[in-house]
């Protein structure tokens, strides 16, 4: 499944959440809902995944959380905040670039209407490992 259509399920799921459950509640309480929407839709989705940082020649384990990795393509991290803020978008840059993702989603649950909530980014970092140069036939 491409990324776009990934998405767009993604945030249909969202919104189905959001509406039964309205803004208010712990972010936690909203990706255990959106987990299980998504899951039961037969996507593969891990919660909280950890995301170790590579310094040089050494992996750090130091704490960092994907909120939910969906088909390993998209990264999803919920806030429920008053309003995003550049440390928001630079957090989500920063996981799509650790994690060698494309594109990820931003979603803040704590709004009237989810439509306003909700950020695409996408990682101009982004290397496709599947790709494969016509003259070396080896990944890039």
């Amino acid at each position: 499944m491409q990324e776009n259509e990934l998405t767009e399920l993604i945030i249909g799921c969202a919104i189905k959440v959001h509406s039964a459950l309205g803004p208010g509640l712990l972010e936690s309480s909203y990706e255990a809902c959106l987990f299980y929407e998504l899951n039961k839709l037969g996507l593969k989705v891990e919660r909280q995944k950890s995301l170790p940082l590579i310094y040089e020649e050494i992996k750090l384990d130091v704490g960092h959380k994907i909120d939910l990795l969906v088909e390993d393509k998209i990264i999803v991290e919920l806030k429920t905040i008053e309003e995003f803020n550049d440390v928001h978008i630079a957090q989500l840059l920063t996981y799509l670039k650790l994690n060698n993702n494309k594109i990820g989603l931003l979603i803040n649950l704590n709004v009237p209407l989810l439509k306003n909530g909700i950020k695409r980014l996408i990682n101009k970092f982004y290397k496709d490992l599947n790709y494969v140069s016509i003259n070396s036939q080896k990944p890039l």
